[in-house]
């Protein structure tokens, strides 16, 4: 018997739902793998029908079910029809939802987690005031202070990129302090990790430089000298294949030449902007160094087009594969 692949819905007003079921829909057939999705039944039996999806989803009983879609929802009741984007009811069940998939996982009741996507605005507006994103929520649910996002994709030759982040939804402004040789050294290690437990035949990493032309020996920024290129040779030193810090404006040319297999980068839009230009539509959100495994789709909830049935779910598909493939190393 396969194990469980926990789905957290996200916020209903947004894609989630439907790309998480057109998913399932591409995915399920002749797939002997138990998935569990936490969230609202009847909505999603209703989006099932208008996509004509045809997809069989049970209501969870319990753990020894056969291979199939399940749904779970942790809630006392069901959600209102119609609740507009931003409302603090769909935050709240987001919230629900993802926090029941954690808790799952750490009971070991599930092999993996993938979290649709949320709205973290709505979700700070519901009362949760120090939210930052699923990855830092998820993190201080488990108790693990050791974590890093990895975004991952490939494009249509079948090339990919993984790129590790130091920091994740930091302002610009106060990017230099949060720059850390052990924040640096965290990243490299975990990416080095990534490669291996992806059964990568080898795990050379390329750490980025913070400031233009990786600072110029000092003239354009001194974080270089201080952390980064510290926290390198200490890779080094451990026999990590890791080299840096480079200019990020040619490291990606090279990462998605097969030069390297992973890139460390400093900040948020450092590296997802290279990421989503070549693997817009694949792109995956792993989080590293988590006691479970936890993936996502690489975009947001897109309430312009939630509902109209047109939202590509190649992402979610790709998270879903990730999670399973990760699932089967682990066990």
């Amino acid at each position: 018997m396969t194990g469980w692949i926990g789905i957290a819905l996200g916020d209903v007003t947004g894609v989630g739902p439907e790309v998480t079921l057109k998913a399932l829909a591409r995915e399920t057939p002749e797939d002997p793998t138990r998935y569990l999705i936490l969230g609202d039944e009847p909505l999603l039996r209703d989006l099932n029908q208008r996509l004509r999806l045809n997809l069989r989803l049970e209501s969870w009983r319990d753990a020894a079910a056969p291979p199939g879609v399940y749904v779970a929802h942790p809630l006392p009741d069901t959600l209102p029809a119609g609740l507009p984007p931003g409302s603090p009811v769909a935050a709240q069940a987001a919230m629900t939802w993802l926090t029941e998939g954690a808790k799952r996982c750490l009971r070991r009741e599930l092999d993996a987690l993938v979290t649709a996507p949320v709205s973290k605005e709505a979700i700070i507006r519901a009362g949760y005031p120090s939210f930052i994103g699923q990855t830092e929520y998820l993190s201080q649910l488990a108790g693990a202070e050791r974590t890093a996002m990895m975004l991952l994709g490939r494009d249509e030759r079948d090339r990919w990129l993984r790129v590790a982040l130091v920091t994740t939804h930091v302002p610009i402004k106060l990017l230099p302090q949060h720059i850390t040789q052990p924040k640096v050294e965290l990243a490299i290690e975990l990416a080095v990790q990534s490669c291996r437990e992806l059964g990568l035949p080898r795990a050379r990493v390329a750490v980025c430089g913070l400031n233009p032309h990786a600072g110029e020996g000092g003239q354009l920024g001194d974080e270089e000298l201080t952390a980064i290129a510290p926290a390198v040779r200490a890779g080094q030193a451990r026999s990590l294949d890791v080299c840096g810090p480079l200019s990020a404006d040619v490291v990606f040319y090279h990462a998605l030449r097969g030069e390297y297999d992973a890139v460390v980068a400093m900040y948020h839009d450092q590296g997802l902007a290279p990421l989503k230009t070549v693997a817009f539509a694949t792109g995956i959100n792993w989080t590293l160094g988590l006691p479970f495994i936890r993936t996502s789709p690489d975009h947001g909830t897109a309430c312009d087009i939630a509902g109209k049935g047109v939202a590509d779910a190649d992402s979610m598909l790709a998270a879903l594969r990730l999670a399973k493939q990760l699932a089967r190393t682990r066990a």
